[in-house]
């Protein structure tokens, strides 16, 4: 009911990410095979019903972080719908989300991350090699989404200005610096992707070595690859060299709001929990340093 306008609201007129309406798309399937399962129709859906889906979710051992998402997915979907005129009901507006304990992203010290980029690539007429150390330097010297790096055009930058022209979430446009060396290496790595022996090369910045737009998992791969010989840690996706990028500049002076501007936050609240790393590690130094901790 609805389903399927609802999925082009989100992505035409609220413009989310494909990644967002993947999400939502997934939710509201599953909310569908519930009801299927239940005997249930749309018309009988009411509070009850969406509070009896949820603890369905959590029996099945689905983290509050889980069962929070597809609340939001429903309540949109619902106020959607309300707004269509296709349902004189809103069963959300009983159903309230779960608490969840705030956890501190998940971020590479800041050392062993410049040590591996100053290491640079082996071989320089490497083509995936070099373009993995391009994806390095910019999630990590920019602070981009991966849906952002995905979506840059080689017009996107601007060397005069040594900066990158970024698409964000919601269409929201940003530029973000950056700093000559990447620029240089953006000029070699494009230089071998043009020596590309591949028909109707993208004009995305970052590609296969078939010359055709990088899918997720590529980036994904390659980024795990690399952490992995500098951490330990679980968590060693593309987003936590954004963490960290944001992470490093307010431990080394830089202003939250600069901070929130340069990773196209909509709101201050977003970029306020990197503050708590840095206390984290305040903490850290006083208790090594100070005699009486």
């Amino acid at each position: 009911m609805g389903k399927d306008e609802f999925l082009n609201f989100l992505k035409f007129e609220k413009r989310y990410s494909s990644h967002t309406v993947t999400a939502y798309t997934m939710e509201l399937d599953n909310f569908f095979a519930f009801l299927q399962a239940e005997d249930l129709s749309f018309q009988e859906v009411d509070h009850r019903v969406v509070r009896q889906y949820l603890a369905q979710m959590k029996e099945h051992g689905k983290e509050a972080s889980s069962i929070n998402r597809s609340i939001s997915a429903l309540r949109s979907f619902y106020k959607f719908l309300r707004r269509e005129g296709k349902t004189d009901q809103n069963p959300m507006n009983l159903v309230h989300a779960l608490k969840t304990a705030k956890k501190l992203p998940v971020v590479v010290e800041q050392e062993k991350m410049v040590a591996l980029l100053d290491a640079g690539f082996r071989d320089a007429e490497d083509f995936e090699e070099v373009r993995d150390f391009v994806v390095l330097e910019l999630l990590f010297g920019t602070g981009i989404r991966l849906a952002e790096l995905l979506a840059i055009q080689e017009r996107d930058i601007d060397t005069y200005n040594k900066r990158i022209l970024i698409f964000g979430k919601r269409g929201k446009e940003r530029l973000v610096p950056v700093h000559q060396n990447l620029l240089m290496t953006i000029k070699h790595y494009l230089k071998l992707k043009y020596a590309l022996d591949a028909e109707n090369k993208s004009t995305l910045l970052i590609v296969s070595k078939e010359g055709k737009a990088a899918s997720r998992r590529l980036i994904y791969d390659k980024v795990r690859h690399y952490l992995s010989l500098i951490t330990s840690q679980k968590k060693k996706s593309p987003h936590v060299l954004r963490h960290t990028f944001a992470t490093a500049l307010l431990n080394n002076g830089a202003d939250l709001n600069a901070i929130k501007e340069l990773l196209g936050h909509a709101g201050l609240a977003a970029t306020q929990v990197y503050t708590h790393n840095s206390v984290e590690r305040l903490k850290s130094i006083y208790k090594q340093a100070h005699p009486k901790a």
